[in-house]
């Protein structure tokens, strides 16, 4: 049953050899990859206007200058990874260039950066969606955590069914979003040259001041703006990190691909602020309505169709930007697992030739996040950015070392002026990314952002030692001494619990194989049921001896580890073999209707040292059991 359903939510599995099928041309990167950065423009404006509001009316003036400060840093970070997509054309993003150049130290902490704020973008961007959804039908504020998670089981499950149908379904809601944004743009000129644009519906509210825009005052508040807005710049580095998945040339389409997506979301972001300031509309602290939907209310009308259109595809962007995360998420944690940071199982492939474990380890701690802050934007909000611009950081700066090693050994002079050129714009660039790590550290540390950095901080510290643990492993498994091939004794169990087709087939394998003593041991929790196995023992007349336990408490495990142990203390240099007859069933529910002892006793036997547990499965229901006949087991079992 699990099979039918995995097939009807995943798909049939794919092939090795078709991962090539599942490239990506440039048009189907962009949602992809972008969606997160290109989303971004629909809250970063209502973070600044938000930060500014506690200074007043006055302060708000202050909103174009610091929108065209985080304009430059955003143009500034996507020329830099753009050097990346082409240094780097194996992917791997901040992690890979860290390591290279700055060492595990600086790799890790990219690392542990860059993995926390994929989760957070997971869950700001669908609660950003669930807000604008809630804007357009308020009733449904209630219902924002089941919903937000909603989404991102729908995200998870589109995701799992790979990297090409997870783009042409999301696809649509990104392009939309871009369409209609640019449309809003051109209405609102046509309407502004008219006269005819009213102002937002929150132009007459209020300002509550709470803090001094004098002196030092107003260029802290600019900061904190500057800091707020900056979340325009999440998701920037997903490209570097999916160079593969591109289609040839790799590099040149993944550096375009990065190109097309700066621009987008500058002008977007640039032409959002520009409307919300002319309009005046106040971000109000619940998020509802939103400035992005007051802006579309004074440009399309309230009860318009290109409203709701615009709410949709708002709604829909916002909510599909996790899936940038779902993508480099998966992707990072592989790569940390192919260098034994993470567990090896986050680089297996799924049946779609996707990360599977890794897009359901972000699923599950994103949800969790979203439930632990009850789907809150505003405390969710403060959480984010300080990872990606520690990577940012870490990985311009790894760059600049990259190319002074490549200027040491290079000795043409056109390439050398090239190279020079990428090593000035990587280091404007980390300098640039470092001042605003500072800034978003020392803004909104005190406001939750502590919480995320704990976070890197564990992540890194549960990395180095998974590391150490599977170096102590290597070592250990790659250790081979010279000892002899074969154990110098095998004392063989089988464990009977009723002498019947299952025990007999268990009885007929072991002594196949040969050991050097056999014997039969049972546990006895039922003195009747006891008795009644040694009568038919003798009956049968069965040449193996039966040992039977005492279980004065009717415990079934503890007896035979406690015979197993005792018989490998008498021979430390033997080997002690277990067989254990194992019912497998074909339905579900049979399950439930065994003990399922057998499980148990593995479990318990796998940490004795020196034993070897076999199991001697007995399928239920079917006649033909291979070797193990009915005519053949009770006569091998006796001999």
């Amino acid at each position: 049953m699990f099979d039918v359903v995995k097939r009807l939510l995943v798909g049939r599995p794919l092939r090795s050899e078709r991962l090539g099928d599942t490239l990506l041309p440039k048009w189907l990167a962009l949602p992809v990859f972008c969606s997160d950065p290109i989303s971004s423009v629909a809250y970063a404006t209502e973070q600044i206007l938000l930060t500014l509001a506690v200074g007043g009316a006055g302060a708000l003036s202050l909103s174009t200058p610091v929108a065209a400060a985080v304009a430059i840093v955003l143009i500034v970070v996507v020329a830099s990874y753009r050097q990346t997509c082409y240094a780097y054309p194996s992917g791997g993003g901040a992690f890979v260039v860290s390591k290279e150049n700055l060492g595990e130290t600086a790799a890790l902490t990219a690392a542990a950066a860059l993995l926390v704020d994929y989760v957070m973008t997971v869950a700001v961007s669908v609660v950003s969606g669930v807000v604008a959804i809630i804007s357009a039908f308020p009733e449904l504020a209630p219902d924002a955590v089941p919903i937000s998670v909603g989404c991102v089981v729908v995200i998870a499950l589109v995701n799992l069914r790979g990297v090409k149908e997870s783009g042409k379904s999301f696809a649509i809601p990104t392009y939309a979003f871009i369409v209609l944004t640019f449309l809003m743009f051109a209405v609102a000129a046509v309407r502004g040259i008219a006269g005819d644009l009213p102002p937002a519906s929150t132009a007459n509210l209020p300002f509550h001041q709470t803090e001094s825009t004098a002196g030092f005052g107003a260029i802290f508040l600019s900061l904190r703006a500057f800091a707020s807005g900056c979340t325009a710049l999440t998701g920037v580095e997903a490209i570097s990190n999916g160079v593969p998945a591109f289609r040839k040339p790799k590099s040149h389409n993944a550096a375009l691909t990065l190109v097309m997506m700066g621009v987008i979301a500058v002008a977007m972001f640039g032409g959002i602020t520009a409307l919300a300031v002319h309009l005046n509309a106040h971000a109000l602290p619940d998020g509802n309505p939103s400035v992005i939907s007051q802006v579309a209310t004074s440009v399309f009308g309230g009860g318009s169709v290109l409203f709701y259109l615009f709410q949709a595809a708002t709604a829909g962007i916002l909510v599909l930007a996790a899936n940038t995360a779902f993508n480099g998420f998966p992707g990072l944690a592989s790569i940390l697992a192919r260098e034994r940071y993470l567990p090896r199982q986050l680089h297996n492939r799924g049946d779609r030739l996707v990360f599977s474990n890794g897009i359901l380890l972000l699923a599950a701690a994103a949800i969790v996040l979203i439930i632990g802050f009850d789907a809150n934007i505003d405390a969710l909000i403060q959480l984010y950015i300080i990872g990606v611009f520690t990577s940012f950081t870490l990985s311009q700066a790894g760059m600049v070392v990259h190319w002074k090693r490549a200027l040491a050994t290079e000795t043409d002079a056109g390439k050398r002026a090239r190279m020079r050129g990428s090593q000035a714009i990587n280091a404007f660039g980390a300098g640039l990314t470092m001042v605003v790590l500072i800034v978003v550290f020392a803004t909104k540390v005190v406001h939750g952002a502590w919480l995320a950095v704990l976070a890197m901080v564990v992540l890194f510290v549960v990395m180095r030692s998974i590391s150490r643990y599977y170096r102590r492993f290597e070592q250990e498994v790659a250790n081979v001494k010279p000892t002899t091939t074969l154990p110098p004794k095998v004392h063989a169990l089988v464990l009977i619990s009723r002498l019947h087709q299952p025990a007999l087939q268990a009885l007929a394998f072991a002594k196949a194989t040969r050991p050097d003593r056999l014997e039969a041991v049972t546990v006895a929790t039922d003195d009747e049921e006891t008795r009644r196995l040694q009568q038919e023992w003798d009956r049968r007349g069965i040449k193996v001896p039966l040992v039977v336990l005492s279980s004065p408490y009717r415990d079934v495990s503890k007896p035979i580890v406690d015979h197993v142990s005792r018989i490998h203390a008498r021979d430390k240099r033997g080997v002690v073999s277990v067989f254990i007859p194992e019912y497998v069933v074909r339905r579900w529910w049979q399950h439930l209707l065994h003990n399922q002892s057998a499980l148990r006793l593995k479990a318990r036997l796998l940490f004795t040292p020196g034993v070897v547990v076999v199991n001697v499965p007995y399928h239920i229901g079917l006649a033909d059991q291979g070797w193990m006949t009915q005519q053949v087991l009770p006569e091998a079992a006796t001999k």
